[in-house]
C-alpha cells in the first residue's frame, strides 16, 4: 500500500504551485501545429541579440575540456567580478543563476518558525523559497504595483531572518531610489539579511536606479544577487552570483552545491562580462524596443506599468486571459501574469525590432475580435 507522499511533505511545500516558466516555442509548435520558425516567444526576458560572440567562443575553446570537472570555486570568474563590483574575491558566491542565490539564502538562514518578508507581485522564487524550508513568507501588499517599503520593514519582526527585495522588479518593471532604499537599510534591524534582487540592474544604467553596490560597505547585512540571464544574454547557461559580506558568502558557500557553475557557463560568463559593446547595444536596443511598444500600447488605446526592465506589463482592462490565448494562435508568446495577482495584465519581453511589431499586430488582431 503507497503512502500519501503529498501529505508526507512539508507543510510548505504542500502549499506550494511549482514555478511555471514561459511556454517554449516547440511545445507551442507542437500544442497548435505551427511552424516554429515563425513562431515569436517575447515571455522569458531573454536577451534578444543572441549571446556574445565572445562568449560564444570562449564555449568553444571550452568544449575540449567536457570531461573534467569545472572550477568548483569559480576563480576566473569570481576574480574579475570582484575586480569590476570593487569588492575583496571571498565577498561573491557564484550560482546556478541568480535563483541558485536566492535558494542558498532560504537554506542557509530559514526554517520552521522563522519567517521572510517581501511584497506582493514579487518574482514567484521568494515564495518557493521561504515556504521549502518551512518557513513563514510574510507578503506585504503592494503600492502603485511596486514595493512599499515603509510597509515592509514595519512587516519584519523578531522572527525574520530574510527580506527579498527586487529592483526593478519582477514582473512589474517597478522600482525604488538610492534615498528610499538607504532608508528602509538604515532601520532594518541587524539580525535580518537584506537580498536586494538586481537581475535587471544592467539595463538600467544611468537611469534613477540605484546601484546596490554602493550601499554593500555600509550595510553587513545586505546581500546583492545578480545574473548574467538577462542583459548578459546566456540565460541557457544559468550563471548567477551574489555580493556581500565575506562571512555572509563563507556561510552561503557552506551549504553550496560542489561544481554549481559548469565550466562552459564560467567561460561564457567570463568574457561576456568583458564584451562592452555587447553590452551597450543590449541597452540601446532594450531603450528603443520599449519605446516601440509603449508608442504601440497608446495607439490601442491601453496603459502600463512603466518599467526599467527588459519587459513591460500592459494592462487590458479585462481578464488576460483569452487574449493571451488568442495570441497563442496567433504564434506569439507573452506571459500571463494573474499567479502574480495580475489578472487583467500580460508581461511582454523587449524582442526585436520585428518581434515587436510581430507582437503589436497580433494583439490588435486579438482585441478586434472581443
Amino acid at each position: 500500500m503507497s503512502g500519501n507522499f503529498l501529505a508526507l511533505a512539508q507543510p510548505g511545500v504542500q502549499q506550494l504551485s511549482p514555478y511555471v516558466p514561459g511556454k517554449p516555442v516547440d511545445e507551442l509548435a507542437r500544442e497548435l501545429d505551427l511552424d516554429p520558425a515563425k513562431i515569436v516567444k517575447l515571455a522569458s526576458n531573454e536577451n534578444p541579440l543572441g549571446a556574445s560572440p565572445k562568449a560564444l567562443a570562449a564555449i568553444r575553446e571550452e568544449l575540449a575540456e567536457l570531461t573534467r570537472y569545472p572550477d568548483g570555486n569559480g576563480f576566473a570568474l569570481k576574480s574579475l567580478l570582484a575586480e569590476q563590483c570593487r569588492v575583496d574575491l571571498n565577498q561573491v558566491t557564484l550560482g546556478n543563476g541568480s535563483n541558485d542565490i536566492l535558494e542558498l539564502v532560504a537554506r542557509a538562514y530559514l526554517a520552521p518558525g522563522l519567517n521572510a518578508v517581501f511584497s506582493e507581485h514579487a518574482f514567484a522564487v521568494y515564495p518557493i523559497a521561504t515556504q521549502a524550508v518551512g518557513a513563514q513568507a510574510k507578503v506585504v501588499p503592494a503600492k502603485d504595483w511596486g514595493h512599499d517599503l515603509p510597509a515592509m520593514l514595519a512587516a519584519i519582526d523578531t522572527n525574520t531572518r530574510v527580506v527579498f527585495i527586487a529592483n526593478p522588479n519582477n514582473p512589474t518593471g517597478t522600482w525604488f531610489g538610492a534615498e528610499a532604499l538607504d532608508e528602509f537599510l538604515q532601520d532594518v534591524p541587524e539580525h535580518v539579511l537584506v537580498v536586494l534582487d538586481e537581475a535587471y540592474i544592467e539595463y538600467a544604467e544611468g537611469s534613477d536606479l540605484p546601484d546596490g553596490l554602493d550601499f554593500l560597505a555600509a550595510y553587513p547585512n545586505l546581500l546583492v544577487s545578480r545574473t548574467f540571464s538577462k542583459a548578459y544574454g546566456l540565460a541557457a547557461l544559468r550563471v548567477g552570483y551574489g555580493l556581500s559580506t565575506a562571512v555572509v558568502a563563507d556561510v552561503l558557500n557552506r551549504v553550496r552545491q560542489p561544481f554549481n557553475v559548469n565550466s562552459l557557463a564560467l567561460a561564457a560568463a567570463c568574457a561576456a562580462l568583458k564584451d562592452e559593446e555587447y553590452l551597450a547595444q543590449s541597452r540601446q536596443l532594450n531603450e528603443s524596443g520599449m519605446q516601440q511598444l509603449q508608442a504601440g500600447f497608446r495607439e490601442l488605446g491601453l496603459s502600463w506599468i512603466e518599467s526599467k526592465g527588459n519587459f513591460i506589463c500592459v494592462d487590458l482592462a479585462q481578464v488576460a486571459a483569452p487574449i493571451f490565448q488568442g495570441l497563442l494562435r496567433e504564434g506569439v508568446i507573452v506571459r500571463p501574469v494573474a499567479n502574480y495577482g495580475m489578472p487583467n495584465h500580460l508581461r511582454v519581453t523587449i524582442g526585436l525590432p520585428a518581434e515587436n511589431s510581430r507582437f503589436l499586430e497580433a494583439l490588435r488582431k486579438v482585441l478586434a475580435r472581443g
